[in-house]
Formats: structure tokens, sequence, C-alpha cells
């Protein structure tokens, strides 16, 4: 019996397999709302047979975009131009849906990517004022963000907290805080970023104070059925920065607060980062952090094959498996990998016909007649 295709529950929300969708920006959106693409997309997601798909890292506010074609949920525009794409979704479609939300800090401001993914200076056009825990460009060159100061720890906060209830409005069913890849969050983690000197910096317990409260606040805010959980990045990959122990630490933390998974990446908050890459190069970080916290864990990066997503599950170094580019290259990859590990997987009835003869149980639930 196939692990992959396994129930597994994420606090209250059951998943049909341990296939998950990471979440993956698009670049597309206009002044934070969803557009037609998303619809595309998104949908073309939607019937992939997958156990979770994670809608892309979801701006709370206008200047916490990572670029100008950043989605949003800062106001009801976004909220009512999101809720078109996850009504037709719903139309055909019973995919679990959750939603990644965040805050770029110093790395917003940038171009998109196909045109470079250089900062934007805050006076050019398109362009704003990036905030960060400390006074320190993302890197060198670039405009200096201003650093935040209790009040504008106070709008962050309940930026996340008026974000997360939309999203509860809009019917998603789970939340992703984004504490990775070098954005606001994970700039407080981390002390390449964080060198301030009063309760929000200085050691590991008061860097990850505010993350932790836009934590608390964000679950506080919800339904006590809608699951919260984290995404991190365990190690900058970076000597003197965030590391594993570290994650380890606040991983404990933010499973005592009712955290319901943890979401295991690496790097993102240094230029510096001298990233090992090789298949399945994070899985042993999801392995720590599952054997010592004890959470559901979900290992992400470079998992591209079926065998290689079996085998981490067996080995128990994960609960679920991510993934992200390898679904937008093979968009049916659950199909397939169903196929290859003898097991069912939910498929639109629209597609019943495409069932492989080889593979005559592999559409969960299919009946076709003819005249």
């Amino acid at each position: 019996m196939s692990i992959l295709f396994e129930h597994l529950a994420l606090g209250k929300l059951q998943l049909k397999n341990r296939i998950v969708i990471a979440p993956m920006c698009e670049y597309s959106a206009i002044d934070g709302n969803a557009q037609d693409w998303h619809m595309i997309h998104l949908g073309s997601l939607a019937m992939s047979g997958a156990g979770l798909l994670i809608l892309e890292a979801t701006a709370v506010s206008p200047e916490g975009r990572i670029s100008p074609g950043d989605l949003g949920l800062y106001c009801d525009n976004n909220e009512q131009a999101l809720g078109r794409v996850l009504e037709a979704i719903r139309k055909y479609s019973n995919i679990p849906l959750a939603i990644q939300l965040g805050h770029a800090g110093r790395k917003g401001s940038s171009h998109v990517p196909w045109d470079g993914g250089a900062q934007i200076m805050p006076d050019a056009p398109g362009g704003w004022k990036t905030l960060a825990p400390s006074a320190m460009p993302h890197a060198e060159g670039e405009d200096v963000p201003r650093q935040l100061d209790e009040g504008g720890l106070l709008k962050i906060k309940n930026d996340f907290v008026l974000a997360a209830q939309r999203a509860e409005r809009l019917g998603l069913e789970g939340i992703e805080i984004h504490m990775a890849h070098g954005y606001l969050l994970h700039q407080f983690l981390s002390p390449l970023s964080n060198i301030r000197t009063d309760a929000f910096g200085g050691n590991l317990e008061n860097r990850m104070r505010f993350p932790i409260e836009v934590f608390d606040a964000v679950k506080s805010a919800v339904s006590e059925d809608m699951p919260v959980w984290v995404r991190v990045s365990a190690t900058d990959w970076v000597p003197g920065g965030l590391d594993l122990e570290s994650t380890v630490a606040l991983s404990r933390i933010l499973k005592g607060r009712g955290c319901a998974a943890i979401h295991v990446s690496s790097g993102g908050v240094s230029p510096k980062q001298e990233i090992k890459l090789a298949p399945g190069y994070q899985v042993s970080f999801a392995q720590r952090l599952k054997t010592e916290i004890g959470f559901p864990t979900i290992a992400v990066g470079l998992i591209t094959e079926a065998a290689q997503a079996e085998e981490i599950l067996q080995k128990g170094q994960a609960d679920a498996i991510a993934l992200a580019r390898g679904m937008l290259y093979n968009p049916r990859w659950p199909w397939h990998a169903a196929a290859e590990l003898g097991a069912q997987v939910n498929v639109p009835e629209q597609y019943w016909r495409c069932q492989p003869n080889e593979f005559r149980n592999l559409f969960r639930g299919m009946k076709i007649g003819h005249r």
C-alpha cells in the first residue's frame, strides 16, 4: 500500500492523499487582485488529484508584496477578485484549498522575475519604501529599508489578522504563514537580517518573538476548525545565520501554540547563501523536525519522482510531500504517481474516459456508459 496516497490530517482538515501543491508566486495580479490567469492556473492545478492546493504567497498589505504583480488579500477588491476564482474552482473540484499569507519586508518592491527581479527603487514607477526588522538592505546597493517601530509592528500583525479573516470568509480551508525564503518574518528570525537591540532582536528568544506573535494573532482570529501552519527556512545556508537548531526550537514553540504542521524549506535571506542542491536536499531538515517535534511535517525541494516521494514517506522522513515547479511541468503528476504506485486518485468525471487501459482502477469511482 502506498503511503503517498494515504489520508493525512492537518488539524481538522482531512487530505485524501499526501501530495501538496506548494505555493508558487505567479506575479500576475493587478493591485493585488486575482486575474483570469489565476482562474486558468489554479483551475488546472485543482484538477491534478493532489491532496492539497496552497495558493501562492499572498500579501497582507500593499507594501507587503514582493512585486507589483503579487496577489493580495488586504482590501475588499482583493477579496472579491479571489472569490470569483475560488467560486469557479469549487464548481468542478473538491480539492482542499489553503492560502499562504506573507509580507515581503525588505525583499519587496521587486521587478517580476521575467523582467530581471531587481529591486524597484522607491521613487521609481511601481516602487515603494520597504520595511524590515533592521535598516539593512537585502543586497549591496539596494535601498535601505525603514526599520519597523512599535506602531509598524502592530499594523503588520493586524494586517495578518485581517487577511486571515478574509481567507476564512472566502471558504479557504487552511492558512500557511510564510516565515521562510527571506521575507519579513524570516528576516526577524535570522541574525543576518535582524540586529535590533530591543525585545524583538538579539538572542533567539527575542528574534522569534514577533513571528510567534503573528502566529498567535492569526490563530486567535480564525475559527478553531481552521488549521494554521507555518513554512520555515530551516537554515540560511550562511555561517552565522539561522540554523537547524534554531528552527527546531521555533517549531517546538509553534507546536505548543497549536500549529497544525510545519512546511520545511530553506534559504532566501542572504545573497551569500551557498545551497547544496541535490535531489531531496531539504528532506533531512524535515526529518529532524518530524523526529524531534512530532507533528505533521511537509518536505519540499527537488522531489520529482513518485518512487522518491514514496521512499521519503516509507522511511518516516516526512508526513507529506510538496511539489512546486515539478507540478507546473507536469500538472497531472499525482495521476502518474498513482499509476506507478498502484494507487487510486480523484479525477474530474469529464476526464474519466482518458484512463489508460493498463490502469483499470486508477481513477476513483470511474463509471462510463455509451449508447
